[in-house]
């Protein structure tokens, strides 16, 4: 692609994601866009493994999408980038990375199923990163499909307002165009040139005009109330052009005030064009954001930047892959400024510089090289050693740090070793550079049993992790059965002192401290607060007891797992002008956090997840008396075509190997979802039968 062609201006260009439920037909819509957009010259089939944006082994043999690919493609003279994010929800890291640099989102539905529970969860994400989004009502074709219904349960569900912009024609094995309520056009897609081809007429397909009526009469109302110009011409009863509509949709959508909703069959290659010219028309464009917000990092104060090539450079590090044929790449959204291969830049959140070593505009995992990136850009940085997710890129002269990512915590835990010694080298390696590049895998070494325990959000992505190890690092690995990531906590506020002196000839050893602990609400973690007042303790060894209580909590008092909500505050204590060092400290804050926690009503928590059981009404009495046997909480059920919905809160720790006792109970009829959703105290009953279990050799310690 020629260098001149690939600049274009600002407002012609749109960064978005296609976002939605595994299934809902997110990767097929994005194939179907590449090839209308002349981006690829044959369409890609998931089911045959030949797409474009799931480009990995893993994921074509599985049929989903891991990781979020980037493309660009052009359409109309405007030029889009498109992330195409999982649907699965051990790849959530990747949606929420992916949201937190885009401007736009489509979310895909499928017209049977309507809302689902991870369309729900995606739909949050995009709302708290406040990313205006279009709707696309897909498999117009299947049987089953009914568009108002999936309309209704956007309304219930999302929350969200919906301008209806197209009305399908025909629906299920008749499915064949849509009509185009704001400019009054029918849109047939006929023959087989893979929907490339179709006709525009002015005609109202046989039996729905006074349906196209009502819902133009509703669409051109909910426009209108959004503009108070169009509201005057509307209470008026004067007409309103439809350009003068299509501005003022444009931004109510911005304003996250209406949500456009179209309609299609991405697998039948039918209503992909008008949603493309939705995400021109509607969609924001770098310019319509106007700034990005940030903190000066070095005074604190609020900084602005326009999204302009003019201003000083900032940008967000959003995802680290590793190529086989370049190595590490920095999936990098500019927000403002430009940058330029083989400079240097400044990394605000490490504080550290790193040389920009070549610049590549991605089209899934083909590249093209390019020598200078600017504002509204979406492209992959070779060469950059110590920025990892999340980390904000700027001009060395104007130090920003952007708004980071927030990722889940892990839930689920397995220990994993090399099966020879060369594996064993391997290992670390692999695992560093997984860990770079998903900040929702963890790694840690049980020093008690010397085990390597790696940790997710689900057991899926776990098990593509060591596929990942095998297939791209060659290491052979045994793993053991996955764990609950248990954490334990406290119940009440209480007090406990330690002091540890040793004289062994020579310089002696003297540290003594006491703390008081109290437990803080779910989910806000762990502060540490410094009470000493006059010197009873000198502040250079403040940090060591700091240091000796989070080691302590890592480690965990009452089974091993590390601790979490709960304030530690030093308040009193004694030193030694000679003997006192840092390392006595920290031996005596850990034997005092040791002493106040025993006294603090030590507890153990348990992970719970949200669980959605979608099975045949004949089973639904069968299921629910399961789920009850694993504590489950059933919050409800929907009816919804021809099945039934349980909605429960169940822990993790009652799931294991629930997929196969599902299948069993239904005749394999039924599926489910999960997703993590809070931490719970563990019953009195079962702590008490893991403690009298509990024998710290040989027990796999999930840290």
């Amino acid at each position: 692609m020629a260098e001149d062609k690939r600049y274009v201006e600002l407002d012609h260009i749109r960064n978005i994601g296609i976002i939605a439920h595994i299934d809902a037909g997110k990767t097929t819509t994005t194939e179907r866009i590449l090839y209308y957009t002349g981006k690829t010259y044959k369409i890609g089939d998931i089911d045959e493994g030949t797409t474009v944006m799931d480009w990995m082994a893993e994921e074509r043999a599985r049929g989903i999408t891991i990781v979020s690919a980037a493309t660009t493609a052009y359409w109309k003279g405007y030029r889009i980038n498109i992330i195409d994010t999982p649907g699965h929800v051990d790849f959530t890291a990747e949606v929420e990375r992916s949201l937190r640099v885009l401007d736009g989102g489509i979310t895909v539905l499928d017209a049977e199923e309507g809302v689902q529970s991870q369309s729900e969860t995606v739909w949050r994400q995009a709302d708290k990163y406040k990313v205006p989004r279009l709707c696309f009502v897909n498999k117009m074709d299947k049987l089953g499909a009914d568009f108002l219904a999936t309309v209704k349960s956007i309304e219930d569900r999302l929350g969200a307002n919906p301008a209806i912009m197209v009305l399908p024609i025909g629906a299920e094995a008749t499915f064949k165009g849509v009509y185009d309520l704001l400019h009054k056009k029918s849109i047939i897609w006929t023959g087989e040139e893979l929907g490339a081809k179709f006709t525009i007429t002015d005609e109202i397909p046989q039996g729905m005009g006074p349906e196209i009526e009502k819902y133009r009469a509703k669409l051109v109302e909910k426009i209108s109330e959004t503009d108070d110009i169009l509201m005057d011409k509307y209470l008026k009863n004067e007409e309103i052009k439809p350009e003068e509509l299509k501005a003022a949709l444009r931004r109510a959508v911005i304003a996250y005030k209406l949500v456009p909703i179209f309609a299609g069959s991405s697998l039948r290659n039918k209503g992909v064009q008008p949603l493309l010219d939705g995400v021109i028309d509607y969609l924001p464009s770098p310019v319509d954001l106007g700034q990005v917000k940030g903190t000066n990092s070095q005074t604190g104060t609020e900084e602005i930047r326009k999204l302009v090539p003019e201003e000083s450079l900032s940008g967000l590090a959003f995802k680290i892959q590793n190529d086989p044929h370049v190595g590490k790449l920095t999936y990098f959204r500019v927000y403002s400024g430009k940058v330029m291969a083989g400079t240097y830049i400044y990394n605000s959140t490490k504080n550290s510089q790193e040389r920009v070593g070549r610049l590549l505009l991605m089209h899934s995992n083909e590249r093209t090289e390019i020598k200078e990136a600017f504002a509204g850009e979406i492209v992959a940085i070779v060469g950059l050693k110590d920025t990892t997710t999340g980390d904000t890129l700027c001009d060395p002269q104007k130090p920003i740090i952007l708004e980071k990512i927030v990722f889940p915590e892990p839930v689920i835990s397995l220990a994993i070793e090399p099966k020879t010694k060369s594996d064993q080298e391997k290992l670390g390696y692999a695992l560093k550079r997984l860990m770079d590049e998903d900040p929702t895998f963890q790694v840690k070494t049980n020093h008690e049993t010397g085990q390597t325990i790696i940790s997710g959000v689900g057991e899926l992505q776990l098990e593509v992790k060591v596929n990942t190890m095998k297939a791209d690092f060659g290491v052979e690995a045994n793993v053991g059965a996955p764990q609950v990531a248990y954490k334990e906590t406290i119940a009440r506020i209480a007090e406990g002192e330690g002091k540890y002196i040793k004289q062994s000839g020579g310089k002696g050893q003297y540290g003594h401290c006491l703390l008081r602990v109290e437990p803080a609400p779910r989910g806000e973690g762990f502060e540490f607060i410094n009470e000493i007042k006059g010197g009873t303790i000198p502040a250079v060894f403040i940090s060591s007891i700091e240091k000796g209580v989070k080691e302590t909590m890592e480690n965990g008092i009452l089974l091993g797992y590390p601790m979490v909500d709960m304030n530690v505050a030093v308040y009193d204590g004694s030193f030694h002008e000679v003997d006192s060092s840092d390392i006595a400290f920290k031996i005596a804050a850990s034997q005092a956090l040791q002493a106040a926690t025993k006294k603090a009503g030590l507890t153990l928590l348990e992970p719970i997840m949200k669980v959605e059981v979608t099975t045949p009404s004949e089973f639904m009495g069968d299921v629910i008396g399961d789920l009850s046997s694993k504590r489950a909480q059933i919050s409800g059920t929907e009816e919804r075509s021809r099945a039934t919905i349980i909605l429960s809160l169940v822990p993790l720790s009652e799931l294991s190997g629930y997929a196969t006792t599902l299948r069993s109970m239904t005749k394999g009829r039924a599926s489910y979802y999960m997703e993590p959703s809070h931490y719970e105290e563990v019953p009195k009953n079962i702590q008490e039968e893991m403690l009298s279990k509990s024998t710290f050799t040989g027990r796999v310690n999930a840290q």
